[in-house]
């Protein structure tokens, strides 16, 4: 297994796999509010098999190069994480999401991680074009999309139902030129 760092206050990111269910299920019990807010993330794991079915579902988007998923570690423990909910080889385009429990937030973890996995698929993978969708109310999503340099491509508006009420999705996007030049504007 392997651990990229994520900057000088000891924060890492991983691949999540199945046979970390039980660490999984603990961080999600954590911040199941807080990471429910916009999300049914929390919602799919509700014990350590449904927990390890989940990570399993990702092992196997995996295998098939359709998707991919990696906790954020801070001081040795699981807060948060990002994946590749799409990834399609063919059409050169993913999108990005992440996840975070409340004691962990504030602190620029998901930006570092999305940076880590946005420039793996431009530059080892190929993909032109990331997304990065967010409800319109999940402003701290609709920041890190800011941050990361992706522009506002649309809102679908209320395109989905959660906890019986219809949100709109905010459409954010960066295309491997963008990331590119931004990149090469950060090192000079």
């Amino acid at each position: 297994m392997f651990a990229i760092s994520l900057g000088d206050d000891g924060a890492q990111l991983r691949p999540l796999e199945p046979w970390q269910a039980e660490e999984y299920l603990a961080h999600m019990d954590r911040g199941r509010e807080f990471i429910g807010q916009y999300i049914p993330l929390a919602a799919l794991a509700v014990d350590v098999d449904s927990a390890r079915a989940f990570l399993q579902s990702y092992a196997d988007k995996q295998a098939a190069d359709a998707g991919r998923i990696y906790g954020i570690w801070l001081d040795g423990k699981l807060v948060g994480g990002v994946l590749f909910r799409v990834f399609d080889a063919v059409r050169e385009s993913c999108e990005v999401g992440c996840w975070l429990e409340p004691s962990a937030a504030g602190r620029g973890l998901v930006t570092r991680a999305a940076r880590v996995l946005i420039d793996w698929a431009v530059e080892e993978r190929g993909m032109h074009r990331i997304e990065w969708v967010a409800s319109s109310g999940n402003t701290a999503s609709i920041k890190v999309a800011e941050r990361l340099g992706m522009t506002r491509d649309g809102v679908l508006r209320e395109s989905y139902p959660y906890r019986g009420k219809r949100h709109d999705s905010e459409i954010w996007s960066v295309l491997a030129s963008e990331w590119r030049a931004a990149r090469s504007a950060q090192t000079r």
